[in-house]
């Protein structure tokens, strides 16, 4: 019996030992095949940014779009180029992150205010285009014998324009806050919701027994209900949060809150079918109007850039050559189609919403291309069985060559909307004797609340005054007031001379954008050297970039607004005038001198 149990004994233990010793190898092996998997896609990285940081650089150097070098560095590592790169499923994921970013951003620079009185163009402008688009591509596809569903989804997916690809056009070439920038933005924001019907309607397509306007209905009313839910909590809560946070005194607390609150708010609104971009840009919008504003801004500025050129990248890696040399006629046909018929579509719709002509087709090339959710539709529609991977291919080719394009047509738009200006000023000019009466009059670029003042300030002396502005809105607000104020591109030289820039005593640059202020000076300088500019700066560093030349005097708007309100404290506090300006005048000078000591 002893020598059984110790048979038994021997036994389990070399059972044991085995396994033991089996496990070891098997666990060996995931941990290889786990070290692969992670040193491969760290290659990849490694790869994408060499190659990003080269190509880039050659485009940036011949003064072309950095989009334009993401792409084409993409379609050299892509599996249809060098094939560095064949999976970019973990690429992907990353690289929509930079797409939320990008949407954080703007919602950063946007306010409650500005967005509702973008609301019409949001819902009626956006929806109607959406609409239209999806309606007649449709029924051009159906006249290709495909089924009623499948053209819908193809029609849906190409209505809709690629937000990350003009928001950074836009922001590249200072247009971010122009009326056709504006505009832009409004129609994205509606085709960012429209992704929730189109995924829905997949599903009903895939499964005959489901309802589409039920699940519309529910699918509508959850997404409302949890973007009120967000809206009001974040209105309540973040400012609280932010300041419990700041008081810590931690940089690092404050970028991982604001990652959080945009991954939180992403992910809480994607249960719900609102896309994470969309929630990235209500948590920009959220913090908005909080004093942190400007911090979050710089901290989250270098991560939006790397991720979103990683997007662009992913973008150009989706082009098949191959299969744009085999199926080069349709691809040109479908390509052609769809800027030709969206930018005509957008353009008329936005003529019918009382935009003047050349902002409206300045719009429609800007949003003629397809977009981004334009490649999760399809490919969910391939996954569901309801389009071929072939037809899947082509059109995501096709997208992908239209985003390519993009810049190219936003510059077209420019070109068109120029003549179109200069023709509108030549009109103006033939029916307007007062601006050719005029000497030594001041001229004021950018016609908003700064603009304003410093016109009422000039007219109460009988000073001449003439005013340029690019929002039509306000300028037929202010027209015939006692404002003599014309639409145009003080950027033109065009435009200043029908100015009467050469009679001019000065000229006032009221815009807040730094690159457009620094072209405007560059074409003043062009036409009269020595003509005295006066411009609203930013801050120190923005008034140090302006004042290249001695005849340009910026003013900045932060340093000056603190110091007057430090003056109106000391007042209050029993401190006489003079030695009140005395403190303001040698804090002004301390702080103008030590950021002229760092540069």
């Amino acid at each position: 019996m002893a020598s059984c149990c110790h048979w038994a004994v021997n036994r389990l233990n070399n059972i044991f030992t085995n396994d033991l010793y089996s496990l070891r190898l098997v666990k060996r092996g995931y941990n290889q095949e786990q070290s692969l998997h992670h040193s491969a896609m760290f290659l990849d990285m490694l790869v994408l940014l060499a190659a990003a940081i080269v190509v880039v650089a050659v485009f940036k150097r011949f003064n072309t779009s950095a989009i334009l070098g993401y792409l084409t560095a993409g379609m050299i590592l892509g599996p249809a180029g060098l094939a560095l790169i064949k999976n970019t499923e973990n690429l992907e994921v990353l690289a929509e992150f930079g797409v939320v970013f990008l949407l954080f951003m703007i919602g950063l620079e946007f306010s409650v205010a500005r967005l509702k009185a973008l609301l019409r163009y949001v819902v009626g402008l956006g929806g109607l285009q959406v609409t239209l688009t999806t309606a007649v591509i449709a029924f051009i596809v159906i006249g290709f014998r495909y089924a009623p569903g499948p053209a819908v989804i193809i029609g849906g997916g190409l209505a809709l324009s690629s937000t990350a690809f003009v928001l950074q056009l836009l922001s590249e070439r200072g247009e971010s806050d122009t009326q056709h920038g504006k505009i832009a933005l409004a129609v994205l924001l509606f085709q960012d919701l429209a992704i929730v019907p189109l995924l829905i309607l997949l599903t009903v397509i895939a499964d005959a027994d489901t309802s589409f306007i039920a699940s519309l209905g529910i699918a509508f009313g959850e997404a409302a209900v949890a973007l009120g839910v967000v809206y009001i909590l974040g209105r309540v809560l973040l400012r609280p949060l932010y300041r419990m946070i700041a008081r810590a005194n931690e940089t690092d607390l404050i970028i991982a809150t604001t990652f959080l609150l945009i991954f939180g708010i992403g992910w809480f609104l994607s249960l719900y079918g609102v896309s994470m971009a969309l929630g990235g840009f209500l948590a920009g919008l959220l913090l908005s109007e909080s004093e942190f504003r400007h911090q979050i801004e710089a901290d989250i500025k270098l991560f939006k850039g790397i991720l979103l050129g990683l997007f662009f990248m992913t973008v150009g890696m989706t082009i098949n050559i191959q299969l744009l040399v085999n199926e080069l006629s349709t691809l040109l046909a479908i390509v052609i189609g769809i800027l030709l018929l969206k930018s005509l579509m957008i353009a008329i719709l936005a003529r019918l919403f009382g935009l003047e002509t050349a902002v409206a087709l300045r719009v429609g090339l800007l949003l003629s291309q397809g977009g981004e959710f334009g490649f999760v539709l399809f490919l969910s529609a391939g996954q569901l069985g309801i389009l071929s991977p072939e037809v899947i291919q082509i059109l995501l080719t096709s997208i992908a060559l239209t985003m390519a394009l993009t810049p190219y047509l936003a510059m077209l738009g420019e070109k068109i909307s120029l003549v179109l200006i200069d023709k509108q000023l030549n009109k103006q000019q033939n029916s307007n004797e007062f601006v050719d009466r005029l000497n030594n009059h001041a001229i004021i670029i950018g016609f908003g609340r700064v603009g304003q003042t410093i016109s009422l300030l000039l007219k109460e002396t009988n000073l001449p005054v003439l005013a340029l502005d690019l929002d039509i809105d306000r300028i037929k607000h202010l027209k015939g007031k006692e404002n003599h104020v014309f639409y145009g591109d003080a950027k033109r030289v065009s435009v200043l001379r029908s100015m009467g820039i050469e009679r001019a005593q000065c000229v006032i640059i009221t815009i807040d954008e730094t690159m457009a202020a620094q072209d405007i000076i560059h074409a003043i300088h062009h036409v009269k050297p020595d003509l005295k500019i006066y411009v609203r700066a930013r801050d120190v560093d923005h008034v140090i970039r302006l004042e290249e030349s001695e005849q340009v005097n910026a003013v900045p708007e932060a340093v000056e607004g603190s110091l007057q309100l430090g003056a109106l404290v000391l007042k209050d506090f029993g401190i006489q005038d003079k030695s009140a300006q005395d403190l303001i005048a040698a804090q002004r000078q301390k702080l103008y001198h030590s950021k002229l000591e760092q540069h």
